[in-house]
């Protein structure tokens, strides 16, 4: 495999997993959220994926940030009647967002974004080590 298409299908990886630790942190800053109407609806968590795509230049699969989707689970009631979003029986709803779940979600992003690095660390130190052999 040629080094550069390595370097640029690992950058693939790191731009997709950035992307989907954008969404999770949108989800982790909005789990206490409500709505600002009575009787509306919060924050509702979003769900990053990921596609492949045939990059002809590379001439290999890499993958790529796919669309963001709602997670239409049900939102949770409390009963507060003097909340400002509560409906007429008194209870708000609170986000579908379980903070341990995205917890978790991003520390997995966080070790494929990592593994990523890794890839272009060692593929950089192997140029360069390439390089200092061609030289002596």
């Amino acid at each position: 495999m040629d080094i550069f298409k390595s370097l640029m299908i690992a950058a693939t990886g790191l731009r997709a997993q950035s992307s989907r630790m954008r969404v999770i942190s949108e989800n982790i800053a909005n789990a206490q959220s409500t709505a600002t109407t009575p009787g509306g609806d919060p924050y509702r968590r979003k769900i990053s994926t990921f596609k492949q795509e045939f990059d002809r230049e590379l001439n290999a699969n890499v993958v790529m940030p796919g669309r963001i989707l709602k997670d239409n689970t049900e939102f949770s009631l409390k009963y507060d009647p003097s909340h400002p979003a509560a409906n007429a029986t008194g209870y708000i709803k609170l986000p579908n967002v379980n903070s341990l779940i995205e917890m978790a979600d991003m520390r997995e992003a966080q070790r494929s974004y990592e593994a990523n690095l890794n890839v272009i660390t060692s593929t950089r130190k192997m140029m360069v080590r390439t390089i200092d052999i061609l030289r002596a």
